[in-house]
């Protein structure tokens, strides 16, 4: 608190305001069905989670992200902000190998709302998980190598 000259005191009043809340990610198909797929995936990293959207979207499963390809890697500012949103709201978060996966919480919330994705488009969606897979492993793989700590090597001579 400061005085001001005329003797008053003014108070500064702090006031925090959510972002995004889980209302918004109800409301939300695409969240909804990112999380889904993370959560089929059990984890995933945000490069390789933007390589399966890509496949997926060539495949013919279009969630409506838009990608940008730097070099031959696809990149999605989208894609990106809403996992950011998901791990605000704590559906998602990162562990310790610098993959996402999906929280408790997420897994109940997905279990509420499992009605907002039709079993047609889980089953499309499960399909093409399977497919692409193995075009996803080594693109995760490269991911966690580098996230590694590098070890000093000793010298033996």
């Amino acid at each position: 608190m400061s005085k001001a000259p005329s003797g008053k005191s003014k108070e500064l009043k702090i006031v925090t305001k959510h972002v995004i809340t889980i209302k918004d990610i109800e409301k939300d198909p695409r969240k909804i069905k990112l999380l889904y797929i993370v959560g089929q995936l059990g984890s995933i990293s945000e490069k390789a989670l933007q390589y399966l959207l890509y496949l997926m979207k060539d495949k013919g499963y279009d969630l409506g992200y838009s990608f940008v390809l730097l070099g031959n890697i696809p990149s999605s500012k989208e894609v990106l902000n809403d996992t950011l949103a998901l791990r605000y709201v704590g559906l998602m978060e990162t562990n310790p190998r610098r993959k996402l996966v999906v929280t408790s919480l997420g897994k109940e919330f997905l279990e509420k709302h499992k009605d907002a994705i039709s079993e047609d488009e889980k089953d499309q969606i499960k399909k093409l998980i399977d497919e692409l897979r193995i075009q996803i492993a080594p693109i995760d793989a490269e991911v966690e190598v580098l996230s590694r700590p590098r070890r000093r090597r000793r010298r033996l001579f």
